[in-house]
């Protein structure tokens, strides 16, 4: 687990166990960005995927923990507007209300980065308004970044959409 900006921590579903275990949960808001375990298990549902009906097919949120049904798939159109969007606003929330905010995904290399960077530019204004220059600080903060072909192709497609709109 990294602190990547003041209260703003990004890193793996293992981190986490690890960090709480020193931590109080009261203290912050998590968001999953992963369907197997957490998507699955907060909207609770067996088999390989969720109903694409179901109203907490992009999203599901339990107080402060809130989780998105992604996959580190190979193209953008499995990440959309409306799940990334509810992502941001959800750390937004938590970070205003001065609380730590920690980004989760499976490895902690893709989709809790693509979501961090996206948190760290677009709502925070901590990082430069060019994707380019945005990922180059990024990187320096969470050296294993590793965004898979999917949420790089998103954010380098809504960059301006996701920067311009909040």
């Amino acid at each position: 687990m990294i602190e990547v900006a003041e209260r703003v921590f990004v890193g793996s579903l293992d981190d986490l166990e690890n960090f709480l275990f020193l931590e109080d949960k009261e203290d912050f808001y998590i968001l999953y960005c992963m369907k197997n375990p957490s998507h699955k298990e907060m909207v609770g549902y067996e088999g390989k995927s969720c109903d694409k009906d179901h109203p907490e097919y992009l999203v599901a949120r339990r107080g402060r923990e809130m989780t998105l049904n992604m996959v580190d798939a190979p193209r953008p159109e499995f990440f959309s507007q409306e799940m990334i969007t509810a992502g941001l606003d959800f750390l937004e929330e938590g970070y205003l209300s001065d609380k730590k905010v920690v980004i989760l995904c499976n490895k902690g290399q893709s989709r809790s980065c693509g979501m961090a960077l996206l948190f760290l530019a677009t709502r925070l204004k901590m990082l430069p308004k060019e994707f380019i220059y945005a990922e180059q600080e990024f990187k320096k903060l969470y050296p294993d970044c590793e965004f898979g072909k999917g949420i790089y192709q998103y954010m380098v497609q809504n960059w301006e959409w996701h920067r311009d709109n909040k």
